[in-house]
């Protein structure tokens, strides 16, 4: 009989502990999240999924547009952060503690499955592309936000993977979800040919280095790295100083630029 053993249950367990302190970026992530809800096309009286939900803003802002809303993530904290959300926001989501590459929901449920920065991190895209489509109902439809690997973000992660452990055999690179060729041939033959569209997130800061710190402190992967060089004070203050010249030409206007990609999709 095949193996029923997760090979990535190591990375996921990391990983859920890693964003569990994302919650204060995820603030700045709330005007993508509308966006994304009106790129979706998302109706009042839809049933919507929203995969690595994280705080709830892509969920919350589809269910105050009127549609019937699921949200699920890997991560417990966030869940309370998106269940605290939800209750200020007055709206009713049903919260599940869940794996992208193993939704724990029956096939044919929803209308619409979103994501937004989220479903990216799964290790392996065919796995979560089948997972998205299983839960679709006939001619339902997909919409992501992601990072393309050739802006800040994308560059970001290449950043922290060229100064870490190497993931598992097998897991692909999250940024390559921002690269519309390679989603469109993950797409494949599940979904009518995408539709892109492109945005930008601004996020405030009063100088590099108060970004740098934010970041330290609330996005896990940047988190984890400055963690594994806390003890040696040349290499913190080198990758510190290399993530500072990696941001400079994105930011002015005291803002970080930081360009996304959006995707559309049509279920065959």
């Amino acid at each position: 009989m095949p193996s029923t053993v997760d090979p990535f249950e190591d990375l996921k367990t990391r990983q859920r502990e890693m964003w569990s302190s994302f919650a204060p970026t995820a603030t700045f992530t709330t005007p993508v999240a509308g966006h994304l809800v009106e790129f979706a096309q998302i109706k009042p009286g839809e049933t919507v999924l929203d995969v690595a939900t994280g705080t709830g803003v892509v969920a919350i802002t589809a269910a105050r547009a009127g549609a019937s809303v699921r949200g699920i993530d890997l991560t417990p904290a966030l869940l309370d952060a998106a269940r605290e959300n939800s209750r200020i926001a007055n709206v009713e989501i049903q919260w599940l503690e869940g794996d992208a590459e193993n939704l724990p929901i029956p096939d044919g449920q929803f209308d619409v499955v979103v994501s937004q920065f989220g479903h990216m991190f799964a290790p392996r895209p065919e796995v979560t592309i089948e997972q998205i489509r299983r839960v679709l109902k006939p001619g339902g439809r997909i919409a992501f936000a992601t990072w393309p690997p050739e802006h800040f973000v994308g560059q970001l992660f290449a950043f922290v993977a060229n100064n870490s452990p190497p993931p598992p055999p097998g897991a692909a690179p999250p940024p390559q979800w921002g690269n519309p060729s390679i989603v469109a041939e993950r797409l494949g033959a599940r979904f009518e040919a995408p539709f892109f569209a492109r945005g930008v997130m601004l996020f405030p800061a009063l100088s590099l280095a108060h970004f740098r710190e934010f970041m330290e402190r609330s996005v896990g992967p940047m988190q984890k790295l400055i963690e594994g060089a806390a003890k040696d004070p040349q290499r913190l203050a080198a990758l510190r100083s290399e993530f500072e010249t990696l941001a400079a030409p994105y930011y002015f206007g005291n803002m970080i630029r930081q360009d996304y990609l959006l995707t559309r999709a049509k279920a065959l």
